[in-house]
């Protein structure tokens, strides 16, 4: 058995295509939808997720502004271009690009967001909302673009076991809240560093989600046959038979598809759809304004 690849570049540019019919709309109602990314720093990987961004916003037709910011800018100089951006009746969507420099606090940055801009769903306000059951706002975008992805291939999870490897604040903890909300229905474990037996724990599992940041951790003899496996991870490995000396690679082993129903691919799965889950809520909040 081989596992079913789930696309998500080629779901994530038919969710662009429809997001650009809602941004005309928008366009004939007076309002153009308007993403600020806020760069600071000469991170390269940063640099290049920007490009990526300001491209999906080409597609769709929204408005993009890149503010780009040195690597020794100072937390209160980072505070006050975010403040202006939420003054500005222009800009629907704010995004600061992570990580930001060393000697600034990434969460005061994230707290200082307008919540009805915060369009990574970062904001407390917005994972609080989340907390509360209520989907319907502005959702973390890696999370969303899981789901997105699950629903397309119409995986039934209801009254499943769904593992999530990783518990951070923007993927880990809001998709397993996501999982767990009544119309979904899964039961879900969160296992981490500290956990033990991880591996039978995701033998047991109808779904395993790795959003570890460590390549190749989840290994075939981990997954029950037959079970859905997001790979959330993207990591830089060496590989001399490439030119530029390196490949991305995931948090799976690739062996793990021999053994899964579905699987996403590094690349092209989860990625794509973390930046088309960035539009659709740059689109949202524009809505959301309109109304």
């Amino acid at each position: 058995m081989s596992a079913v690849i789930l696309d998500g570049k080629a779901l994530g540019l038919r969710i662009e295509a429809h997001l650009a019919e809602r941004v005309s709309a928008l366009k004939d109602s007076g309002v153009e939808p308007h993403l600020a990314v806020v760069l600071a720093g000469d991170d390269p990987a940063s640099h290049v997720y920007v490009r990526n961004k300001q491209r999906a916003c080409e597609r769709c037709g929204i408005k993009s502004t890149r503010i780009d910011l040195p690597n020794d800018v100072s937390q209160e100089d980072l505070m006050q271009v975010v403040a202006n951006l939420n003054s500005d009746d222009s800009v629907h969507g704010i995004l600061v690009q992570s990580p930001t420099p060393d000697g600034t606090d990434e969460l005061a940055i994230t707290e200082a967001i307008d919540p009805s801009k915060d369009v990574d769903g970062f904001h407390p306000t917005n994972l609080g909302r989340l907390v509360m059951g209520q989907t319907d706002g502005l959702l973390p975008c890696t999370p969303a673009g899981v789901m997105k992805m699950i629903e397309d291939a119409a995986i039934d999870l209801s009254g499943k076991k769904a593992v999530v490897i990783g518990r951070s604040r923007i993927v880990g903890m809001p998709l397993a809240l996501l999982l767990a909300q009544k119309g979904i229905d899964a039961t879900v474990t969160i296992a981490h560093s500290r956990t033990q037996d991880i591996a039978e724990i995701c033998r047991s599992a109808d779904l395993v989600v790795a959003a570890i940041g460590r390549p190749a951790t989840v290994q075939a003899d981990w997954i029950k046959p037959g079970a859905t496996v997001i790979d959330v991870g993207i990591n830089r490995v060496a590989d001399d038979s490439r030119e530029s000396g390196s490949r991305l690679a995931g948090d799976v082993d690739p062996a793990v598809k021999e053994v899964a129903g579905h699987m996403t691919p590094v690349p092209g799965g989860v990625g794509p759809m973390t930046i088309s889950m960035l539009m659709s809520n740059t689109v949202r909040a524009a809505e959301m304004r309109l109304a």
